[in-house]
């Protein structure tokens, strides 16, 4: 490694070069140019001596950097540079498209120095650095006994607990599997990732389902088992922004013309922000394309916080939790909604495995499948020991800063993740590629029933209550959630509109109650009670809701809350007697 190199970096972010320049220099790298497009950049290899290395972004204005490098490529002074594309155009095709045009190599958004530096010093080799097209086809690995051992990649999200929680089972002994035997590697990322599963470095990985999806559309050969999770991300806006948002229009205004973070452009995540920043009337897309107003880019979900909190040109972002929420607690952000607010019981990350062991180990598969199913059922019913092994699982060397507490919030809120429906619908995988590819240009149509196996979550489920089909709300009424009603639109003063909204929760979370949907009512019961909060019918029902669930501490807490504000209010003095009784 040479750190004479002089590096032209280009992107139109000031924080992503900020970013990028933090990392070269920590491996080496201090001669570092900056542009912030390709006309930019052009003008710095004209006027600069020496620059002797590229690394641009994509979607910039002005010239993108797909514009630059074919440029670079036809000038006699500058073709011979190594050219590095360091972009959000995370796609397969993407990648073909640049290196045909002459990139020496490629790197999706985003990236950790790690990965950066190996791109380098592959970009600086002799040999040739050009991604291959061979589809690699590794040998599994057995024990001694001949059992498979089983190796599945993830990142440390909570999004990927599941897989954490069956590694507890198994090595505490309470799952002894017969088949297989589980090796967990924990990645630093969504690349990581995506070059483990096309190399066959692992058996299989946790990913973001439209990366599976993008990976089997060009040959790649693995195939869908299970879901990892439905739900559990959360959209937050920029704090900085200290006007209360009470209409669509302020809301609208809080976005338009800035920066939203995304973890990846192969995601639930960037169809989701796309739907939303539609409904409010902008035009969502990545820097450089055509009458954009409210600008996507890829982020690392842990520094999404720490980058929104410096630039008040970041409108927000949408990540999974608890990224979102510990924004919130610190003052960064202000919540807009949780995912499943747009689309309850959608897919995110799901279970690909290659193709190999899904035709040769069928029965390690079988008993894989049928033990990440009852872990996420265990998560469900048992969310403080969940919590406590996601910490060592997630976080073994203490780097993220996460605990049991937030863990358990996270796994507690009847809106969040859900770990026990993790049957992979096709319906919602065809929801996902058909919007992503109609309405945003992103991705390919596949044949999804050549690449889901569901007959291994078929046996894993049999015995699992009917799960109801994902449900898309209308983004009409989530963006009223969020800003509210204007009362003048609606011929009421507020306390009798308020009182009259909270009879309508109270109603339906009663009804939700006798459903045995007690999670749903407890949401409904509280929204009866914040917006009315002499409703003393919702409390009385939250108290048994929470019984119910055997959380009489909840159910204290809600009362004693209720007596802060009507410290005289009898009926909730009986329920505090009778509560703190039980609890002793």
């Amino acid at each position: 490694m040479s750190s004479d190199l002089k590096i032209l970096l280009v992107d139109d972010f000031k924080s992503t070069r900020n970013l990028e320049r933090s990392m070269l220099n920590a491996i080496g790298y201090t001669n570092v140019i900056d542009a912030v497009d390709g006309e930019d950049a052009i003008t710095k290899l004209q006027e600069e001596d020496g620059i002797n290395f590229i690394i641009s972004d994509w979607n910039m204005p002005n010239k993108s950097g797909y514009d630059l490098l074919v440029w670079v490529r036809a000038s006699d002074q500058f073709k011979q540079l190594p050219f590095i594309m360091a972009t959000a155009q995370s796609e397969k095709k993407e990648m073909i498209k640049a290196l045909k045009a002459g990139a020496t190599n490629y790197i999706p958004k985003p990236f950790n120095k790690d990965e950066l530096k190996a791109i380098i010093e592959k970009s600086m080799s002799t040999s040739d650095t050009k991604v291959s097209t061979e589809k690699v086809v590794k040998a599994p690995s057995l024990t001694s006994t001949g059992k498979l051992i089983l190796n599945i990649g993830h990142i440390q999200i909570t999004d990927h607990l599941v897989l954490g929680v069956l590694k507890h089972l198994i090595d505490t002994g309470a799952f002894q599997p017969k088949y297989f035997e589980l090796k967990t590697t924990c990645m630093t990322g969504w690349n990581p990732i995506y070059q483990s599963l096309e190399n066959g470095e692992v058996d299989g990985a946790l990913v973001l389902a439209p990366i599976a999806m993008d990976l089997f559309n060009y040959d790649t050969p693995i195939k869908l088992i299970l879901f990892a999770h439905r739900d559990g991300s959360i959209c937050v806006g920029n704090n900085s922004d200290k006007r209360e948002l009470d209409s669509k229009d302020v809301l609208k205004d809080h976005f338009f013309n800035k920066t939203f973070y995304l973890p990846h452009l192969l995601s639930i995540h960037h169809m989701i922000a796309n739907m939303f920043l539609k409904e409010l009337g902008l035009v969502p897309g990545v820097a450089g394309s055509r009458n954009v107003s409210a600008f996507f880019e890829i982020v690392p979900p842990i520094q999404m916080p720490m980058f929104m909190a410096k630039d008040e040109k970041v409108g927000g972002f949408l990540v999974a939790e608890p990224v979102g929420t510990n924004a919130i607690m610190k003052g960064i952000a202000k919540p807009m909604f949780v995912s499943s607010e747009i689309w309850k019981d959608h897919p995110c990350c799901v279970v690909a495995m290659r193709e190999n062991i899904v035709n040769e180990y069928e029965d390690a598969v079988y008993e894989f499948t049928q033990m990440m199913v009852q872990a996420g059922v265990y998560i469900a019913k048992k969310v403080d020991t969940a919590a406590e092994v996601g910490v060592g699982f997630l976080d073994p060397q203490k780097k993220i800063g996460l605990t049991s507490e937030v863990l358990k919030k996270v796994l507690s809120d009847p809106k969040g993740i859900s770990t026990d429906n993790l049957y992979p619908s096709i319906e919602d995988l065809d929801r996902i590629q058909r919007y992503m590819t109609r309405e945003m240009g992103v991705g390919n149509i596949i044949d999804l029933e050549k690449f889901v196996v569901p007959k291994f979550a078929e046996a894993a489920c049999q015995n699992q209550p009917a799960q109801n089909k994902s449900l898309m709300s209308k983004m009409s009424q989530v963006i009223t959630n969020i800003v509210g009603v204007d009362l003048t639109t609606v011929g009421l003063n507020k306390e009798a509109y308020e009182k009259e909204l909270s009879e309508k929760f109270f109603s339906k979370g009663v009804q939700l109650l006798k459903g045995g949907k007690t999670f749903e009512a407890l949401e409904s019961l509280f929204a009866a009670f914040a917006l009315d909060h002499t409703n003393m019918k919702a409390v009385n029902n939250i108290v048994v809701a929470y019984k119910y669930l055997g959380s009489t501490d909840f159910a204290l807490k809600t009362v004693e809350r209720v007596l802060e504000i009507d410290p005289e209010n009898f009926r909730a003095k009986e329920h505090q007697k009778a509560l703190r009784k039980a609890l002793k």
